[in-house]
C-alpha cells in the first residue's frame, strides 16, 4: 500500500493495516509456526500420497510389474533410512533445545532478562523448530504407509515419494540447524544483541506518522504522556465520554490503529488513546476518551480493539528500545557483572537512537483516515523523557568507570550538535549533572581530568 496524501497536499505515511497488530502478537508466540508446519505436513503427505498411489496405478495399468518390483524394492531401502530418523529426530530436537535453552538463560544473565524476547521472536529459530517436528511427525507418517505385502501383483502401497520427501526435509533439517547454530551463538554477543534492539527500535521510529503534535491535545493530562512543545495541538472538540478498559491487568501492548481509525470515521468523532504504550493499566482503567461526538453504541466495543499483556513488545512501544539498552548498560555497570565495555556499547546504540528522532517532532501522534481528518491521537514521549530515559540511570552508575563517562560525555556532545537548539536543555542537564558528579566523587584531579575527557570510545 502506497504513501497517501491529506486534503492539505502533505505526504503521510503509510496506512496501518488491520493485520498488523495479530502479525506482532504471532510473532511474539513461539507455538504458531510449528503448529502451522505440523498442518502443512500433513497436507503434504496426503498429496505424496496420492501422488505414489498415481505412480503405482499408472504402473499397473501399463502392466509393468517389473517396474513396480524395482520401486518396491527402492522403497524397502529407503524403509531403514526413514527408521532411522524416526528413531533419532525426537532425540535429536530435546538435546539441541536443552543446550540453546541453557545458552539463552545465559545471555539473559549477563545482559537482561528481556532479551529472551529476541529468542522467541527469530524466525530462524521458528523454522527450525517447525521443520524438526515436520521431519519426525512426516517419518511416521511414511512408515505407516509401507505395505507387509512383497508381491509386486498384491502390494497397495509403495511410499516412494513420500521417502524422497522425507529424505529432503532431513536435508533441509541439517541446512537448518547450522543456521541455528550461528544464530543462538550469536545471541551470546552482546554486539548482536544491542544491534538487534537497536533495529527493532529504529522500525518503530520508521513507522510513525510524519503527522504529529508538538503539544498536548487539547483535555489531555500530563499523565498521558505527551511533552509540551512549540506548536499548537489538534482542536479535538470537547470530551463527551471515557471508555474503560475491561479486560485483564497488564501492560498496554499495542492498539488497532486501522480500526481504531475506522471506528472514528463511522461514528464523527475523535479518539484519544488515554494511557500511554508500556503503561499498566487494570480494569477500570480510562484506555479512550471521545471527542466531537456522543458516545454512540458503536464506541462500546473500543475496548476489545487495545492489547494487555504480561510485558511490552516493540510494536508501537517508542520507548521500549531505550528500556532495554539502558538495562544492559546497568547490568554491565553493577558491581556483580563490572563490564564497562558492554556499558559503552550499548550507550553507542542509544546515542545512535536519539540522533534519529532528533529531528523528529514528538508528543502525541495523530492518525489520520483517508480524507486527512485526525481520528486517533495517541501518547508517545517526548523528546525530554526520552532523554531523561536514556542517559538518568547510566549517568548515576557510570561515575566510577571513566571508560562510560568519557563515552556518555562524546555522545551528550554529539547530540548537542544534533538537535534543534529547543532541545538542548535536558542535554544540557545531563551533561553538567555528570560533570559535577564525577567532581564530587573522583578525589584525584588528574583522574577527574581524565573521566570527563569526551572519548567515542571511551578508552579506546
Amino acid at each position: 500500500m502506497g504513501d497517501w496524501k491529506t486534503t492539505d497536499g502533505l505526504p503521510r505515511r503509510r496506512r496501518h493495516r488491520a493485520l498488523s497488530p495479530l502479525r506482532e502478537h504471532l510473532r511474539d508466540t513461539f507455538w504458531f509456526a510449528p503448529t502451522a508446519a505440523l498442518l502443512l505436513v500433513f497436507v503434504v503427505w496426503s498429496a505424496a500420497t496420492a501422488a505414489d498411489d498415481a505412480i503405482l496405478t499408472a504402473l499397473r495399468d501399463a502392466g509393468d510389474e517389473d517396474a513396480v518390483s524395482d520401486l518396491l524394492g527402492i522403497a524397502e531401502d529407503a524403509k531403514t533410512v526413514v527408521t532411522t530418523i524416526s528413531a533419532a529426530m525426537m532425540t535429536f530436537i530435546g538435546v539441541v533445545f536443552s543446550i540453546s535453552l541453557v545458552a539463552v538463560q545465559m545471555a539473559a544473565g549477563q545482559f537482561s532478562p528481556r532479551v529472551v524476547r529476541i529468542f522467541v521472536r527469530s524466525r530462524i529459530t521458528k523454522a527450525t523448530f517447525a521443520v524438526f517436528l515436520a521431519t519426525f511427525v512426516q517419518s511416521l507418517l511414511v512408515l505407516t504407509s509401507y505395505d507387509s505385502q512383497r508381491d509386486p501383483a498384491l502390494v497397495a502401497s509403495i511410499p516412494l515419494v513420500q521417502s524422497v520427501l522425507t529424505l529432503i526435509l532431513v536435508g533441509l533439517s541439517v541446512v537448518l540447524f547450522v543456521m541455528y547454530v550461528n544464530s543462538t551463538l550469536r545471541l551470546m554477543r552482546v554486539a548482536h544483541v544491542v544491534d538487534l534492539i537497536t533495529r527493532e527500535a529504529l522500525r518503530v521510529v520508521a513507522s510513525m506518522p510524519l503527522d504529529v503534535s508538538a503539544e498536548e491535545p487539547v483535555g489531555t493530562s500530563a499523565g498521558a504522556g505527551a511533552s509540551p512543545g512549540p506548536g499548537p495541538g489538534p482542536d479535538l472538540g470537547p470530551e463527551t465520554a471515557r471508555i474503560a478498559h475491561h479486560g485483564r491487568a497488564g501492560v498496554l501492548r499495542d492498539v488497532d490503529i486501522a480500526r481504531l481509525v475506522r471506528m472514528a470515521r463511522q461514528n464523527g468523532v475523535v479518539l484519544r488513546l488515554v494511557p500511554r504504550i508500556g503503561d499498566f493499566v487494570v480494569p477500570g482503567t480510562p484506555v479512550f476518551a471521545v471527542h466531537g461526538g456522543p458516545a454512540t453504541k458503536g464506541l462500546r466495543a473500543l475496548s476489545f480493539q487495545v492489547s494487555v499483556g504480561a510485558e511490552r513488545t516493540f510494536h508501537q512501544d517508542l520507548g521500549l528500545g531505550l528500556r532495554q539498552l539502558s538495562d544492559i548498560a546497568l547490568r554491565a555497570l553493577s558491581p556483580a557483572v563490572n563490564d564497562p565495555t558492554t556499558a559503552v556499547q550499548a550507550v553507542d546504540r542509544i546515542v545512535q537512537f536519539l540522533s534519529s528522532v532528533a529531528q523528529r517532532p514528538l508528543g502525541a501522534l495523530l492518525h489520520r483516515d483517508r480524507r486527512g481528518t485526525v481520528r486517533l491521537v495517541q501518547p508517545v514521549p517526548g523528546w525530554t523523557e526520552l532523554v531523561d530515559l536514556a542517559f538518568t540511570e547510566i549517568r548515576g552508575c557510570a561515575v566510577s568507570s571513566p571508560q562510560v563517562t568519557r563515552r556518555l560525555l562524546a555522545g551528550l556532545d554529539d547530540l548537542l550538535g544534533a538537535v534543534p537548539e529547543d532541545r538542548r536543555a535536558p542535554l544540557v542537564r545531563h551533561r553538567t549533572l555528570l560533570t559535577q558528579a564525577v567532581e564530587r566523587t573522583v578525589p584525584e584531579a588528574a583522574d577527574r581530568a581524565f573521566a570527563l575527557h569526551p572519548d567515542r570510545q571511551g578508552i579506546g
